[in-house]
């Protein structure tokens, strides 16, 4: 299970940030933030991905904030999780989690 959770850590990092690079090549290299937030909500489907991970990412934000409070996980950790949550996305952050917590 180690191993399977390691590969979506992975996964978790080169894919979305397979799909920023496509993006970027799409609109001539430049990196534009007001074209990304116009086309990631440009339907009700993608408006409804969105509210999903929206929602998802924000419980496993509200979970560290909790473990952390109870000291059932240290600051260390806790930035480890956070940062992987910001710096690229829920799907580090959660894969990352289950890694570290495994059989504890």
């Amino acid at each position: 299970m180690k191993k399977l959770l390691a590969l979506l850590c992975v996964l978790g990092i080169a894919l979305p940030y397979y799909n920023i690079y496509k993006f970027i090549e799409a609109n001539s290299w430049e990196w534009s933030t007001a074209l990304f937030f116009e086309q990631i909500n440009l339907n009700y489907a993608m408006k409804i991905l969105n509210t999903d991970l929206t929602v998802a990412a924000t419980t496993f934000l509200v979970f560290l904030i909790y473990k952390l409070n109870i000291k059932d996980i240290q600051i260390k950790q806790f930035l480890k999780y956070f940062a992987s949550l910001f710096l690229v996305g829920f799907s580090l952050a959660l894969p990352l989690y289950l890694y570290d917590n495994y059989n504890k």
